[in-house]
């Protein structure tokens, strides 16, 4: 470890321990000073002044007191002087102001006089341990925090992660331009260059850029402008940008922070200063792109379960969701024979063929404007009409399960087994829809038409669909179909049904 970095260690370390302190007494005779002009009490002003002398001229000692007496036995006996010197000019004009305060009434001045007397005799009792700090550094706190960071190399090498990352540097000036990339480049970045704010925008939209480095003061259009047109757009306020520029003054730096820059450095840049902040930047991102990948995922993962509509209002803080429903059509299906089936594949062929049909049927159901409600062993339950008015449901419902049919033969075919569904099919409500749990959340359906319609599925026939009276007649022409005369359906007796084919 340096020794000159032990110093500066050990100096930020008698900052922390005392300089506060010293801080607060400049602060609170400050506002002594402000209020003694406010109420014309201008005969003490002269010594509060002299205060904040002794205050100021304490802090400096403070700060250099490592490279004024250390290692040296006189050093160390000025030090212990020169440190009580100004606090005993504190501790003496504070007490003389206090006597006057009382003699003349102005209790208004009491109170903060209180404050610097204390703090001015914390600092006297302490001026030993100052000067011991100064004599033999707590080297177990701060070599043990020098030890822990790394000093800095004069040719350290960029991270490997970030020597995939892509930076555009924004300058009119063409020095500029190359120097700051040519150094970017010797790090490891892909670096491209744009002359001005008009040809960066065009650039940024046409290809994907992990930061900007953008020079501030530019003609035609300004660094701001483009920094301000980048954060307005949703598809580029995720991209980090630090301003570079040779205008340091304080306002301009905040208005670019406000304004979405993630830094703000000023011209001429210290490289490694430039280095560690376009580091931090890349880092960030990364962090952030795979929050937002996370993000998608969940959200896939969501709309897998639930519909979009439900997500949406449960993301608008909905936690009782319930609707009844006036009408809507239910298909249910079911595998002829699965379980049979199933004892002739091994577990691996079965979950499979099993997703290959529902993610099909899920497809189909997108197609034709539906909703996959939910999937039972190997049964798949649709509605039409539940989540929106749609006038033409249960016609969308029979394409669906027409194509269903066929998709489910086309797979028999794929692995030399028969393959057949039974589809059962009923129109009527109301029905009730609503959102189940809170660590296994479903959207489900209840009531009478989700019964009937199951009933209409267990009393089908393989291969076909079968539809109660209520969705043939809103089924109209648009289909044939094959009436199947009474049916004593249980719990719910005669009722008329048919099959639904493709006409042609």
């Amino acid at each position: 470890m340096s020794g000159g970095r032990l110093e500066h260690a050990v100096a930020a370390f008698l900052r922390q321990e005392f300089g506060a302190s010293v801080a607060a007494i400049i602060g609170f005779v400050d506002i002594l000073i402000e209020d003694a002009r406010r109420h014309d009490l201008a005969d003490v002003v002269p010594d509060l002044e002299r205060m904040r002398e002794a205050g100021v001229q304490l802090s400096a000692l403070i700060a250099k007191a490592v490279e004024t007496a250390r290692g040296d036995e006189g050093g160390i006996a000025r030090l212990r002087h020169d440190l009580r010197t100004p606090l005993n000019a504190i501790k003496g004009y504070g007490e003389l102001l206090v006597e006057e305060a009382r003699d003349c009434g102005q209790g208004a001045l009491l109170i903060d006089l209180g404050k610097v007397l204390d703090l001015a005799d914390r600092l006297l009792g302490e001026v030993d341990r100052m000067v011991e700090v100064v004599a033999a550094p707590p080297v177990e706190i701060v070599g043990n925090v020098l030890q822990t960071i790394k000093p800095l190399g004069d040719s350290e090498v960029a991270d490997p992660s970030s020597i995939a990352s892509r930076i555009l540097v924004v300058d009119d000036n063409a020095s500029n331009r190359d120097l700051l990339s040519r150094r970017l480049q010797r790090e490891g970045y892909r670096v491209t260059s744009a002359e001005g704010g008009a040809s960066a925008l065009a650039m940024i939209a046409a290809e994907g850029f992990d930061l900007v480095l953008l020079d501030l003061m530019m003609p035609g259009m300004s660094g701001f402008e483009v920094l301000s047109r980048l954060k307005a757009d949703g598809g580029t306020r995720h991209i980090p940008v630090i301003m570079i520029s040779a205008l340091d003054e304080l306002d301009s730096t905040v208005r670019c922070i406000e304004a979405g820059a993630e830094d703000y450095l000023p011209k001429p840049f210290n490289p490694v200063l430039l280095r560690a902040r376009i580091n931090a930047c890349l880092e960030k991102k990364r962090l952030l792109d795979e929050l937002h990948a996370e993000k998608e995922r969940s959200e896939a993962l969501l709309l897998n379960i639930l519909p979009r509509t439900i997500v949406e209002r449960m993301r608008l803080g909905e936690t009782a969701i319930a609707d009844r429903i006036a009408e809507a059509t239910v298909l249910f299906s079911d595998l002829v024979d699965f379980t049979l089936l199933s004892a002739t594949l091994s577990p691996e062929e079965t979950v499979k063929l099993l997703s290959l049909l529902f993610s099909q049927f899920e497809d189909l159901a997108v197609r034709h404007g539906l909703e996959t409600i939910k999937t039972i062993g190997d049964g798949y339950m649709v509605t039409g009409g539940i989540l929106e008015r749609q006038p033409n449901a249960a016609v969308a419902v029979a394409e669906m399960g027409l194509s269903m049919l066929e998709v489910v033969e086309r797979a028999g075919r794929a692995i030399d087994k028969k393959l057949q569904l039974r589809i059962g099919v009923h129109t009527g409500g109301p029905i009730v829809a609503g959102v189940l749990g809170t660590h296994k959340i479903a959207y489900d359906v209840w009531g009478d038409t989700v019964n009937i319609a199951k009933r209409m599925e267990s009393y089908g026939l393989p291969g076909q669909i079968h539809v109660s009276a209520a969705t043939r007649r809103l089924l109209g022409d648009a289909f044939r179909f094959e009436p199947r005369g009474l049916l004593d359906v249980k719990g719910k007796g005669s009722m008329e049904t048919y099959f639904v084919y493709r006409r042609g």
